[in-house]
């Protein structure tokens, strides 16, 4: 009899980059660190076949997304569902909002900026739409270092979950025996720096 095929903690899981752009790079608080575990994030979405959906605000007057991400993005290829711009500060616009995956509850995980307003909104919204969000504390930033605690401690009342990069990889895993398993465990292995840089910078004061 053929050994049961892994089981999935999520059945239905996406990735959200919202705004990691040029012209925040030297206002955002240890910005570097957002843009070190986006790129973790998005390498380990590959392996693991992960739609994801990428928003800049204003971009004609805040840049595009940073250039360390641009190739990362161009190797996703068709796994990148949207790369809009926007004026509003949720991600959660009818170019995302009307995408097949969303047919059915998704287990959303978010990094960018800010985290007091456009991951706060975005966050907010997907609740309200029924879907199950996860913000990734070592990817989120804001100018004022102060107002990422704060929009942390709300989102977790309104139901989202923090955690971190690492866990939720593992959790879009759930099983050794999935068959991505020995990839993403590169992706994280070859990041232990960067993770560790992540962690002491956005959640030094915590640890």
């Amino acid at each position: 009899m053929a050994a049961p095929s892994p089981e999935r903690r999520f059945k239905n899981p996406a990735v959200f980059v919202c705004d990691i752009q040029e012209k925040f790079r030297p206002t955002i608080h240890e910005f570097d660190k957002v843009i070190l575990t986006t790129r973790k994030l998005l390498l380990a979405a590959q392996s693991l076949s992960l739609p994801v959906f990428v928003t800049t605000q204003n971009r004609s007057r805040l840049g595009d997304t940073v250039a360390e991400l641009q190739p990362l993005l161009a190797a996703a290829g068709p796994l990148v569902k949207a790369d809009v711009d926007k004026t509003r500060f949720s991600m959660w616009i009818p170019p995302v909002s009307s995408h097949l995956h969303f047919c059915s509850p998704s287990e959303v995980a978010i990094v960018g900026i800010e985290s007091h307003i456009c991951i706060t909104q975005t966050a907010l919204d997907l609740l309200v739409a029924g879907h199950r969000v996860n913000i990734l504390a070592d990817g989120v930033s804001s100018a004022n270092r102060h107002e990422v605690s704060i929009a942390l401690d709300r989102l977790r009342q309104a139901g989202a979950v923090v955690t971190t990069s690492e866990s939720w990889l593992y959790e879009c895993m759930g099983d050794a025996a999935a068959p991505e398993f020995r990839d993403v465990v590169r992706v994280v292995k070859e990041a232990v720096a960067d993770t560790r840089a992540a962690l002491q910078g956005l959640l030094g004061s915590k640890i």
